[in-house]
């Protein structure tokens, strides 16, 4: 009988280890898209993305500074944003270095390509 429980407690112990060392072998394979954090430039430009997918954005077009909101999503280097106005735009998207280099399209319906610095994460 005290070989059973003995054996029960070996076999709990072993599955109870895999199983963490699977989960910690999972989180630790998560990576961050590279987008999250604030990114600008010297122009007034800067343009925040959040880890729940959320953006801010202060875009000058024109000579006037317009701000937008919503939400974004990326598939591989496409970058989706939806405003809170409820307009889609899609652009690809590039990092090289510590630039953010992406086709900004404003509420007038202008693209105009930005190059953005990772100020923040």
């Amino acid at each position: 009988m005290k070989n059973k429980i003995e054996r029960k407690n070996i076999l709990t112990f072993t599955l109870s280890l895999f199983a963490l060392i699977l989960l910690l072998s999972v989180a630790g394979c998560y990576a961050p898209s590279p987008l999250y954090g604030t990114w600008a430039d010297n122009m007034g430009n800067k343009i925040t993305f959040t880890s729940d997918g959320s953006f801010n954005a202060t875009i000058s077009s024109s000579g006037v500074k317009e701000q937008s909101m919503g939400s974004y999503t990326v598939l591989k280097n496409i970058l989706t944003f939806t405003r809170d106005t409820g307009t889609t735009t899609s652009t690809e998207w590039d990092i090289r270095g510590n630039i953010l280099y992406l086709n900004w399209v404003d509420s007038s319906g202008i693209q105009r390509q930005i190059q953005l610095y990772k100020i923040s994460n």
